[in-house]
């Protein structure tokens, strides 16, 4: 939703509806963590208002385990923290599991996948970063298709087969169809693709997007 315009936001998400949008990715950041400021607390409970597609909160900040109170998170939302957020990531995970929403972990594009042997119990998803967090616009770090394939064997060698994959960053029609026969199952879609072109396109985009996502 940092990819929305804020103008046309009514319209985007009634677009979103009729369409059958799954989530609303929501991008906090704070400054800290990531060199940006992002989607907060007001835009959050603004965005409750206009509609009751669930929220995909992914936290790019320093410290969440004490911000968690700020965003309002209910149990139909997903939220992702940073394994690089936090020297306590099994006890922020923890708290984050009185909110009943579903937890997934992410991790930048150079942080190694082994991070997760520890956590996998805690965790309903993991969100594996394409690109640097912080920004929109970025082109796809090219280790990163290697890194969901290891991903998938990784989670399977240790029977999490379950766990799910999600990807963010330059998901490209193209990029999308790669990473669902890898077996990504949950895609973060931003200027590469949904909000590609003006408002009248997003439709277009969206069936577009799932003909090569949708097997």
């Amino acid at each position: 939703m940092m990819c929305a315009d804020l103008v046309n936001l009514r319209e985007t998400i009634r677009i979103f509806e009729k369409v059958g949008i799954d989530y609303l990715h929501i991008d906090v950041m704070d400054g800290e963590f990531v060199p940006n400021f992002g989607l907060g607390s007001d835009y959050i409970r603004g965005l409750r208002e206009l509609t009751k597609i669930p929220l995909d909160i992914h936290m790019m900040v320093a410290s969440p385990e004490y911000k968690f109170k700020w965003v309002g998170i209910q149990s139909t939302d997903t939220v992702s923290i940073h394994y690089e957020s936090t020297t306590q990531i099994q006890r922020t995970l923890d708290w984050l599991a009185e909110f009943g929403c579903r937890r997934f972990l992410a991790i930048n594009p150079a942080t190694p996948i082994y991070v997760l042997e520890e956590v996998l119990d805690y965790i309903d998803g993991i969100n594996l970063l394409m690109v640097n967090p912080g920004f929109a616009g970025q082109k796809i770090v090219p280790s990163t298709i290697k890194k969901a394939e290891r991903l998938v064997k990784f989670l399977s060698d240790r029977g999490k087969q379950h766990i799910e994959i999600e990807v963010d960053g330059n998901i490209t029609f193209e990029n999308a169809k790669i990473l669902r026969n890898i077996g990504a199952n949950m895609f973060v879609a931003g200027t590469s693709s949904v909000f590609r072109g003006s408002i009248d396109d997003y439709s277009d985009n969206i069936r577009t997007l799932k003909q090569f996502i949708i097997k």
